[in-house]
């Protein structure tokens, strides 16, 4: 299954983002007009991703300056201080959308391939692991691909937010 990261701000887009399709340019236009940015900066997945953007945008290291916060935080937290600083941050949707009741935050870039959040199911070698359940590894991932589970997936948070949080993947060609 995946979900996917967005680039979410305050409606006013002080840095002019809203709209790109490309999430490179998205992060290199916040660098250059210094639209203020909180990260999680906290070494999660979600901030792993942000310096892998920032990275490509031609950036080493985040861009230094005032503009650039670092929550050190939780997505939950970081949400509420990008909204408080009428800032931007990258978030994986599902939890946009837990909190988006509480937010003036709105999304400004969506749908590149770079922002996909992607979620595998791996079975251990038992040769590797000794101690695992490998019979119980195997129901597990076997569950999760099954028609059963990826229609469940499918339907996650649509009845309270009007979209899926994620998409099913299994049998899908892989595509990242």
């Amino acid at each position: 299954m995946h979900n996917e990261f967005l680039v979410v701000g305050a409606a006013g887009d002080s840095a002019g983002v809203r709209g790109l399709s490309d999430a490179t340019a998205a992060f290199r236009r916040l660098a250059e007009r210094h639209g203020p940015f909180v990260s999680r900066g906290d070494q999660s997945g979600t901030h792993q991703r942000e310096l892998a953007l920032w990275k490509r945008a031609g950036f080493a290291t985040p861009p230094p300056g005032d503009w650039y916060v670092e929550a050190g935080q939780g997505m939950g937290a970081s949400l509420q201080l990008a909204d408080e600083k009428r800032a931007y941050t990258l978030t994986d949707r599902a939890t946009y959308l837990a909190w988006r009741d509480k937010l003036q935050l709105v999304p400004m870039v969506e749908g590149d391939s770079l922002l996909y959040n992607v979620y595998h199911v791996l079975e251990l070698n038992p040769r590797n692991a000794a101690r695992i359940n490998v019979t119980g590894g195997w129901v597990f991932a076997d569950f999760l691909v099954s028609p059963e589970a990826q229609r469940l997936i499918g339907a996650f948070g649509k009845s309270r937010f009007g979209q899926s949080l994620f998409v099913p993947d299994a049998g899908k060609e892989d595509r990242w």
